[in-house]
């Protein structure tokens, strides 16, 4: 069946949850199949019963001219039961959604008398027990979707009679046995070639794969087989399906090797990983259309990088982790335009890694783990923001041996074990890095050990040791330098000066660790200096900075004694674990320091007339920074209650998070008292502002759907997608932010709460948050849940369509909605009177009727009753997909239906996979197209 005749059907289900059409009284005989069918349920809508006419008056009820139920969609009621046999004395139905309740038992063989159904969605419930072979009566049916729930036993060959079938979903359940195909069984998939989606994902199939499953004439889209036991060869027929654009294999058994994929390309996505494929790396020449690559954790042949991967223009991530890569990297493999992470770890990768000067402004994770890297070559424009070069020989710490200590009578400090200095006068220097936080030495090894190799001059690194420390009242790092003479007592002034050569001037750290000075300590050289170039030399040379390159060597060592030594008053003393390992990215791996005196010089020392905003925190700045960057600069003012506590939760969190409808972190100011966060500027202000007219901004409803959408994305990310999840706490239009092309940020997070797995989603904490967006439950029990958040949208959702506040004139619109609703209203369901006046006059408020019903379902008292984020960005995509928009040309980013990913997340990553390695990745709005697991739950996110 084509996109339209499918459009056709969910705009058919719009109909369903909106105004009913005019119809005759409800068939006896389907009347009585619906009361039955309600007596085997719970939680059925508070319609339903009320009347003896469902047709006239039950939700989710659609129905002809003769009184013939032709769609039941109850997606989403919550409810709990059993599907009994009832269902088929339904005989016209066309349409069945019972998508996410909790309906279990088994699925009744009775529905394969519903000849006439054309949709079946029972995804995210609890059926069990085996797919009824019955269902391959269904002649007419044209979608199937079973994901996502206790289905067992093998795929019926029957399905294969199903002929109309375009999607056909079986996804996470878990069936066994083999794909079935007519050569064994005389009907099977490989009849279906009208299909377009194949939805195998997360089951237990096994057996390998006939040739003959796939064809040149089937007009299949996405193949989703990843994460079953399928073994043997991968057919050489999946090569010739033209339309092919999703092909997940990933974590398998696949053997031998990959064949011929090159004429298809119309593919994006490519997932091969966590097989047994040997042979030769694929070769993806003419594959131009690539977005997503791994084939990580395979037995391939060694192999050079291959020239194909240098002409992948449009490509987003490449994973190849494991797949016996050797040599040295091309410059071009870091400059693709739209390239965001990269994984080649555990390869035979070596040399130097030189970037070049053209690096991907997308890009924001490397890992380059395990290989052999020597050196790296790092130039001015350098901006990865995760850089794993953990396990290369230029991190390791062989260079250290445990022989005699440096005990010169210098320093008060213990004896530090350095390689052959036997007892010798260390030379000592102090670096004060002025960014807080470093409490976790460990994290920030990699940027240290790229920013300073090759800088070692005729110098022994085996004579360099740190001590790093914090022993003052702004807790910033001191990093104590040793260097002791080898077979001497001391050093001679030429060699402090043949050694260590760097200036301030010409040294520049990386920018976590913010502005520097040096101390020094007298020396006692065995050549007679004058004092002044001594002091010029000791004060001016920063050479002595290359022994950072060794901080992991004493610090994995020393990791109990930086910790005791962490001030006790510094706010930050709590971020990052000790635990972790080296290569690790930092918490603040996006967020850079910011002196005071930076962020005066950029807001003209914070005059009043760059001032844009104030709350209870302090006051918000525009500033502009020397780059020419725009930026808002959030300044506590003095007594500000958010202390050290809400700093460090807006820092931790906003440096954790990286998606396209949440507002970015770019760095922050702890100095002198300061508490300052520098946030990307977001030009045309708030949602609040632009729907009370205050900033000259035009929203017609096609622009207020996509806020909607573009919000829901950002809090849906948030809470199924963060790790740990995230519960904003103070939704509400003014922390919508819109930017140059309308695309809404959420922002605030100065409440925002971590939710451990411990803590079940559920905490008990003190009421915060804003009159009228406050979840009424959340502020009775003090148990606050992702569900209060949905309370808070659902209020946006609300003042999107009256433009008024939600407390107006004493009256509440939560209220005011309610009291005013009429669905019989086709066109403003009652809301006439109380919208925002000018959209009556624009006409065309395309699928208002199910925004509404969005909103109230959201505000409902209980929050059992509300529905998650990611249902509703998922209806809200399906509300503007059924009216003719389409969401992702609109807003390209999305946050759900992805399986696992710890590293950057990507503005536009789609159909990412569990599999991808052990750095994986993002996420896209595209993804429900064909997870097939529309609004379930996998593992959450780790930015």
């Amino acid at each position: 069946m084509c996109k339209g005749q499918l459009l056709l059907l969910l705009l058919l289900l719009f109909c369903a949850a909106g105004p009913r059409i005019a119809s005759a009284a409800t068939n006896p005989q389907d009347a009585a199949a619906l009361r039955s069918l309600m007596k085997k349920w719970k939680n059925v809508p508070s319609s339903w019963g009320k009347s003896n006419d469902p047709c006239a008056k039950w939700d989710g009820i659609l129905c002809d001219g003769n009184g013939r139920v032709t769609s039941l969609n109850l997606f989403g009621m919550g409810m709990s039961g059993t599907l009994s046999d009832d269902i088929a004395s339904l005989t016209e139905l066309r349409i069945l959604e019972l998508s996410s309740n909790s309906l279990d038992g088994p699925l009744p063989a009775a529905i394969g008398k519903l000849v006439k159904l054309e949709y079946l969605a029972l995804t995210n419930c609890g059926f069990s027990g085996p797919v009824p072979s019955e269902l391959g009566n269904l002649s007419q049916l044209t979608f199937l979707a079973l994901n996502t729930n206790k289905f067992t036993g093998s795929i019926p060959p029957s399905l294969g009679k199903l002929s109309n079938v375009t999607w056909m979903d079986l996804a996470d359940n878990q069936l066994t046995g083999s794909v079935p195909t007519s050569r064994d069984n005389g009907t099977g998939l490989d009849q279906l070639v009208m299909a377009e989606h194949f939805h195998f994902n997360h089951n237990m199939l096994e057996g390998s794969i006939p040739e003959y499953l796939f064809s040149s004439t089937m007009r299949l889209r996405h193949i989703l087989f990843d994460r079953n036991n399928f073994t043997g060869p991968i057919p050489a027929s999946i090569g010739n399906i033209p339309s092919l654009e999703v092909l997940r294999l990933n974590n398998n058994g696949f053997m031998d090797k990959v064949p011929p994929l090159n004429n298809l390309t119309k593919l994006q996505v490519l997932m091969l990983s966590n097989n047994k494929l040997s042979g030769p790396i694929p070769n993806l020449t003419g594959m131009s259309m690539l977005e997503n690559v791994d084939i990580s954790n395979n037995s391939f042949d060694p192999s050079n990088i291959p020239s194909w991967i240098t002409d992948l223009n449009g490509i987003r991530t490449i994973t190849m982790q494991s797949v016996g890569l050797y040599g040295q990297l091309p410059q071009k493999l870091f400059s693709f335009p739209e390239l965001e992470n990269l994984v080649l770890s555990d390869n035979q990768l070596n040399g130097t890694l030189d970037m070049g000067n053209n690096i991907s402004k997308q890009l924001g994770a490397v890992n380059i783990q395990n290989n052999k890297i020597t050196s790296v070559t790092v130039y001015d424009s350098f901006s990865v923001k995760n850089l794993n070069l953990q396990g290369n020989p230029l991190c390791n710490g062989s260079l250290l041996s445990d022989t005699t200590p440096c005990t010169g009578q210098q320093t008060e400090a213990p004896p530090q074990i350095i390689f052959d200095a036997q007892c010798a006068n260390p030379f000592i220097e102090t670096i004060v890095f002025r960014a807080p936080s470093f409490d976790n030495v460990l994290e920030f090894l990699p940027q240290l050990e790229k920013n300073l190799s090759g800088q070692i001059n005729n110098c022994t690194p085996n004579q360099l040791i740190l001590m790093p420390y914090s022993n003052n009242e702004d807790a910033y790092l001191n990093v104590d330098i040793k260097a002791c003479p080898v077979n001497q007592k001391k050093f001679t002034y030429s060699q402090v000066l043949n050694c260590f050569n760097l200036t301030v001037k010409t040294y520049k750290p990386p920018e976590i660790f913010g502005p520097y000075y040096v101390k020094a300590q007298h020396y006692p050289f065995h050549d007679k200096t004058s004092r002044a170039v001594l002091i010029g030399i000791v004060t001016g040379s920063v050479l002595l900075v290359v022994g950072l390159t060794l901080v992991g060597f004493y610090a994995l060592r020393q990791k109990k004694r930086v910790q005791r030594l962490v001030s006790i008053n510094n706010p930050f003393a709590s971020w990052g674990s000790m635990e972790q390992d080296i290569g690790e990215a930092p918490k603040l791996k996006s967020a850079r320091f910011f002196t005071l005196e930076e962020l005066k010089f950029c807001t003209n020392d914070f005059r009043e007339i760059n001032a844009i905003g104030a709350g209870g925190y302090g006051r918000v700045y525009r500033g502009k920074l020397p780059d020419g960057m725009l930026v808002a600069i959030k300044r506590s003012k003095e007594g500000s209650m958010q202390g050290g506590l809400e700093f460090k939760t807006e820092i931790e969190l906003l440096s954790r998070v990286h998606h396209k409808n949440l507002v970015g972190l770019v760095g922050f100011c702890f100095e002198k008292g300061e508490k300052m966060l520098v946030y990307e500027f977001i030009a045309n202000g708030s949602l609040s502002e632009a729907l009370y007219g205050m900033n000259g901004i035009h929203l017609d409803w096609r622009r207020r759907l996509k806020i909607a959408l573009d919000s829901a994305r950002g809090l849906a990310y948030l809470h199924d997608h963060a790790n740990p999840p995230i519960i904003h706490r103070d939704v509400k239009s003014t922390n919508i932010l819109l930017d140059e092309k309308l695309t809404a940020k959420v922002a605030d997070f100065g409440l925002s709460l971590l939710v451990s797995d411990s803590e079940e989603g559920k905490l008990c904490t003190n009421v915060k948050g804003t009159l009228g967006y406050l979840d009424p439950e959340y502020y009775m029990t003090q148990q606050l849940t992702a569900k209060s958040d949905v309370y808070s949208f659902g209020v946006v959702l609300l003042e999107l369509i009256v433009a008024k506040p939600p407390i107006h004139e004493n009256k509440y619109i939560v209220r005011e909605v309610k009291m005013a609703l009429d669905m019989e209203d086709g066109t403003h369901c009652g809301l006439k009177d109380l919208m925002d006046p000018v959209l009556p006059k624009m006409g065309g408020l395309l699928g208002f009727p199910r925004l509404l019903k969005l909103a109230l379902q959201c505000v409902e008292e209980l929050a059992n009753d509300r529905p998650s984020m990611n249902t509703i960005v998922r209806e809200i995509e399906l509300i503007m997909q059924d009216n003719g928009l389409t969401p992702d040309s609109m807003s390209a980013s999305s946050s759900f239906s992805i399986e696992s990913r710890t590293m950057k997340v990507p503005s536009k990553l789609p159909y990412s996979s569990a599999s991808t390695s052990s750095t994986s990745f993002g996420m896209d709005s595209r993804a429900f197209e064909y997870s097939g697991v529309f609004p379930s739950s996998h593992g959450s996110l780790k930015p």
